[in-house]
C-alpha cells in the first residue's frame, strides 16, 4: 500500500512535460477525428437524400445514427474500460470508427450506409468517453482540469475541419461525399503510433495488482518518456490480486455514496446536450424562418461554429483558475442569457453576435464537463461514470431536435431559446449547489471526499476501504498529517 500512494503522490506531484503533451496531443486527435466525422453527415445529407430517393423518415434515420451509435459506445467504452483497461478501449474504438467509415465510403443504398453509421458512432462513442478518462488519470491534480478540458477543444476544430471539407470537398463533385468520408478515416493510420508509445493508466494498473508496471511506466514520466510495458512476467506486488470488477457496473453509480454527484453529473450532460443539438441542428432553419437566405444562414452556421474553438479553450484555462463547477455554472449562465438575447434578436447582425456569444458559452461548458465528470469517480468506477454520462446526455441530443420542431410553431423564434435558458439557467443552479469540487485535489482524495465517511464509501484506487487502509485519512495508518487535515 505505500508503494500504491508513492507512486499516486509521484504522479500528482511532478511537473507537466513533454510525455503529459504528447498524451494530451495524442487523446486530442482522437477527438478531432470523432467531431470531424460527427458533423460532416450534415453536410453529405443534401447529396444522398436525392441520390437515393429518401423520404423524411429515412432521412431522419440517418441523421440519427451517429447518435444511435455513440450512446452505445459510450456505454460500452465506460463498462470495458475499467473491466480491459483504457488503452485497449481506445485502440479497438479508433480502428472500429475508421473502418466503419471507410466502408461507407462505398455504400450503395441508404440501409447500408445507415448500419455503418451507427457502427462508426459506436466508435466514436467509445472515443469520446474514454479519452478524457484517460487524460485525467495521467495529468497531475493542478493542471488536469486545463489538460483535460484543452483536449476536448479538439471536437470543435474537428467540427471546423468538417465545414471546409463539407464546403470544398463534398460540394466539390458528385463523388464527393465518398472521398470526405474517406477523408475522416485517416486516423486509422494512428494506430501504430498509438500502438508503439501508448501507456496503459498507472492508476488501473493498481486496481489490478499490477504495480510493477505502474512503476515502470510512472518512472517514465519522471524520465520525459513514455512507456509501454507488455505485462508479461510482471509479478503483481500485493499477495493477492484483486478481482476484475464486474462488466455493468451501473448500479454502483447510485449506491456507495455516489447518487447525489451521478444525479448532478446525469443533469448537467442532458442539459447541455439538449442545448447544445438543439441549437446547432435548428439554427439554420430557424434562421432562414426568420427571413435569412440558406446561404446566409450557412455562411452564419460557419461562423457560429468558429466560435465555439476559444468558448472550449478560455473554459479550459478557467477549469484551473476556479473550480471545475463554478467554471460550468458561469458558462451555463453565459449560455442562459446569449439563448434570451437571441430570443430578442431584432436584426440579421444581432442574430449572428448573440448565436456565437451562444456557441461560445455551450461549448465552454463541455470544457468543463469533460474535465469535471472522470474526476468525481473513483478509478473503479471511473470510465463507467463517464461512459454513463455521455451516454445519458445524448438523450438529450436526440429529444431535442424534436422538442424544438414540435415546439416552434407554438414558441415562435422567441420562445424556442427561452427554453433553451430556462434549461441552461437550471442546471446552472444545481452545480453549484449540489457539485463537488475537484480543483487542485488529487482523484483519490476527490473520490474519499464525496463519499463521506460512510462504511460503504469505495477507495480509488485499493478498493473498499477499512479502518486499517492508510488511503482511509481517517486512519491510524494514515500519516499524521492526512488525520490532522482530515479532521478539519
Amino acid at each position: 500500500m505505500a508503494t500504491t500512494r508513492s507512486l499516486l503522490e509521484r504522479m500528482d506531484g511532478m511537473p507537466v512535460g513533454k510525455p503529459h503533451i504528447q498524451l494530451a496531443f495524442i487523446g486530442g486527435l482522437g477527438l478531432l477525428f470523432d467531431g470531424m466525422d460527427g458533423s460532416l453527415v450534415s453536410y453529405i445529407m443534401p447529396i444522398i437524400k436525392p441520390l437515393w430517393h429518401l423520404d423524411g423518415a429515412q432521412a431522419g434515420l440517418i441523421g440519427s445514427s451517429l447518435l444511435i451509435g455513440i450512446f452505445i459506445g459510450a456505454i460500452g467504452a465506460g463498462a470495458l474500460g475499467d473491466r480491459i483497461g483504457r488503452r485497449k478501449v481506445m485502440m479497438y474504438a479508433l480502428a472500429l470508427y475508421a473502418t466503419a467509415t471507410v466502408v461507407a465510403a462505398f455504400s450503395q443504398n441508404w440501409e447500408f450506409f445507415f448500419i455503418m453509421r451507427v457502427i462508426a458512432g459506436i466508435g466514436i462513442g467509445a472515443e469520446a468517453a474514454i479519452i478524457p478518462t484517460f487524460i485525467a488519470e495521467f495529468i497531475p491534480k493542478k493542471r488536469r482540469g486545463f489538460f483535460v478540458g484543452a483536449v476536448a477543444g479538439f471536437f470543435a476544430l474537428g467540427y471546423v475541419s468538417a465545414a471546409l471539407i463539407g464546403t470544398t470537398v463534398v460540394a466539390g463533385s458528385p463523388e464527393g461525399w465518398r472521398i470526405g468520408q474517406l477523408i475522416t478515416a485517416v486516423p486509422i493510420v494512428m494506430l501504430l503510433w498509438w500502438r508503439r508509445v501508448l501507456p496503459e493508466s498507472p492508476r488501473w494498473l493498481l486496481t489490478r495488482g499490477r504495480d510493477a508496471e505502474a512503476e515502470q511506466i510512472v518512472q517514465g514520466l519522471e524520465e520525459g518518456r513514455l512507456v509501454r510495458t507488455s505485462g508479461s512476467g510482471v509479478v503483481a506486488v500485493k499477495a493477492e490480486t484483486p478481482k476484475a470488477p464486474p462488466l455493468f457496473q451501473q448500479a454502483d453509480l447510485w449506491r456507495h455514496g455516489n447518487a447525489r454527484r451521478t444525479a448532478v453529473i446525469w443533469l448537467l450532460w442532458v442539459s447541455v446536450t439538449f442545448s447544445f443539438y438543439g441549437f446547432f441542428v435548428w439554427i439554420p432553419s430557424l434562421l432562414v424562418a426568420k427571413g435569412m437566405t440558406i446561404t446566409g444562414s450557412f455562411t452564419y452556421s460557419l461562423i457560429i461554429t468558429i466560435a465555439q474553438i476559444p468558448g472550449y479553450y478560455s473554459a479550459a484555462f478557467l477549469n484551473e483558475r476556479l473550480s471545475r463547477r463554478v467554471t460550468i455554472a458561469i458558462y451555463l449562465t453565459g449560455g442562459a442569457v446569449s439563448a434570451f438575447l437571441l430570443s430578442q434578436a431584432p436584426a440579421e447582425g444581432a442574430v449572428l453576435a448573440f448565436g456565437s456569444l451562444l456557441s461560445f458559452f455551450m461549448n465552454g461548458c463541455y470544457a468543463g464537463l469533460y474535465a469535471y465528470t472522470p474526476e468525481v469517480y473513483g478509478t473503479r468506477l471511473r470510465a463507467t461514470g463517464m461512459g454513463s454520462a455521455s451516454a445519458f446526455g445524448r438523450i438529450g441530443g436526440i429529444t431535442a431536435p424534436i422538442l424544438i420542431g414540435a415546439a416552434y410553431p407554438v414558441l415562435g423564434f422567441g420562445g424556442v431559446f427561452t427554453m433553451v435558458m430556462a434549461v441552461l439557467g437550471g442546471a446552472a443552479l444545481v452545480v453549484l449547489v449540489f457539485g463537488v469540487s475537484t480543483s487542485g485535489r488529487s482523484l483519490e482524495e476527490i473520490d474519499q471526499r464525496a463519499s463521506g465517511k460512510a462504511g460503504m464509501a469505495t477507495a480509488a484506487v485499493a478498493g473498499p476501504l477499512d479502518p486499517a487502509s492508510p488511503l482511509d485519512p481517517a486512519s491510524p495508518a494514515a500519516p499524521a498529517g492526512e488525520r490532522k487535515h482530515h479532521a478539519r
